[in-house]
């Protein structure tokens, strides 16, 4: 019922390393939003503990209790700003549809579980062939809702809709976490579910998974063109990164699913360390969430500046960046899989991306400040954005290393 492999060490990796920013980040930011609260920390281990469970997994009731205990603790992580009424809506928003998604995902299961006798993924996979089941409505109903229920934890569309709010609304250093662990353990999940469970009805969820990705790189990035908001642009913007990753699930097979799992551990990097630039910029008179908050940061804090420049242009994709390496693996595994047509739009949404990562390039570089950035590095924030830097700079010089290390944890999936 627990599986401890390569496949899921890798994604604990991924986890943690999310983890592990966020605390470094959380000293200056809580410190700047006046919170201090010991449940904290408590809840942020409560939830790595069921990120833990889901990513281990090998049973599908065992996935469930992981899901629950890493989504309960995030429902209230998102409304620790109890005096915010974003942050009080965006915690009644995520619980609501979380709610509804558990539910939908319970729902599947019990289909699934009727039909088959099992909840076991390795025994699912047999029985599904042996009873005859690949084209059975009920157990493809049963197989849809589960699909369903995961791909609202990852924010694809059409089930993105929690996502903006509920990142805009939460403090910034849990957005940042929703951003990464919870997603990384989802897509673990995912992955396990649909390769090693049904792996034998990939011409069914396929082609679903195909138009999913498809919405989602669309929506993301059109919706986080008109964004002044740089929380809700990164939100957008994860959303549509969900879209990017869903091309290695897509493949179906073990390069696929390395080019997802290269893909967000390359994405923890640049997304914490554009975070960790926007909780920089917090002190009591803004929130560096408002695109005019970065007007002229290059001649105000430099430093700053270059960082945001490469998280930025990582996460746009643009060469010699990591990001590019991670897209371009995602995009050759898909083409392998023979999904042309996906991959020359996900390359024109690539482009249409640049715009509004390199606008704010323009405010930093081509706009007189509004006001003086004045900015106290702490230790921690300091090592956060020091981790990054590096992370970011040894995977654009050693990318091979990722590489091999994703390759390595599928051995024997």
């Amino acid at each position: 019922m627990y599986i401890v492999d390569g496949y899921s060490i890798f994604f604990k990796t991924v986890c943690l390393i999310g983890v592990l920013f966020t605390v470094l980040l959380s000293e200056y930011y809580l410190k700047v939003e006046k919170l201090h609260q010991g449940e904290y920390y408590s809840l942020l281990i409560f939830s790595i503990v069921g990120m833990m469970a889901m990513v281990s997994g090998g049973d599908l009731i065992v996935i469930y209790l992981g899901l629950e205990l890493m989504a309960l603790s995030m429902y209230c992580l998102v409304g620790l700003l109890k005096q915010d009424s974003r942050s009080n809506e965006a915690s009644l928003k995520y619980f609501l549809t979380g709610a509804f998604s558990s539910g939908i995902l319970l729902y599947g299961i019990s289909l699934i579980y009727g039909l088959t006798g099992t909840t076991d993924l390795i025994v699912l996979s047999e029985r599904v062939v042996s009873l005859n089941l690949i084209s059975n409505h009920a157990f493809l109903m049963g197989l849809g809702l589960v699909l369903v229920a995961f791909c609202f934890k990852i924010a694809a569309a059409p089930f993105h809709m929690w996502t903006p709010d509920v990142y805009e609304g939460a403090p910034s250093s849990i957005t940042a976490f929703m951003a990464v662990s919870p997603k990384a353990a989802a897509f673990a999940v995912l992955g396990r579910v649909l390769i090693m469970g049904f792996g034998d009805v990939y011409v069914h969820w396929g082609s679903l998974i195909a138009c999913m990705a498809l919405l989602t790189m669309g929506i993301g990035n059109i919706a986080a063109i008109a964004q002044k908001s740089i929380k809700r642009m990164l939100a957008y913007s994860a959303i549509a990164h969900a879209g990017y990753a869903l091309l290695g699930i897509l493949a179906g097979n073990s390069e696929g699913l390395s080019a997802t799992m290269n893909y967000l551990f390359i994405y923890a990097f640049m997304n914490m360390g554009a975070f960790a630039i926007l909780i920089l910029l917090c002190d009591s008179n803004r929130r560096g969430e408002h695109l005019d908050d970065y007007r002229g940061l290059s001649k105000t804090n430099p430093l700053a500046a270059v960082m945001m420049l490469v998280f930025l242009f990582s996460l746009a994709g643009l060469p010699p960046t990591p990001g590019f390496i991670a897209k371009f693996y995602l995009l050759v595994a898909a083409v392998h899989a023979g999904y042309i047509l996906t991959v020359i739009a996900a390359m024109i949404f690539s482009v249409v991306s640049a715009f509004y990562y390199l606008r704010i390039v323009r405010y930093m570089y081509f706009e007189e400040p509004v006001h003086e950035t004045t900015v106290s590095m702490s230790p921690a924030m300091t090592a956060a954005l020091a981790l990054a830097m590096v992370g970011m700079i040894g995977m654009a010089i050693f990318p091979s290393f990722i590489l091999n290390f994703a390759g390595n944890a599928l051995i024997g999936f």
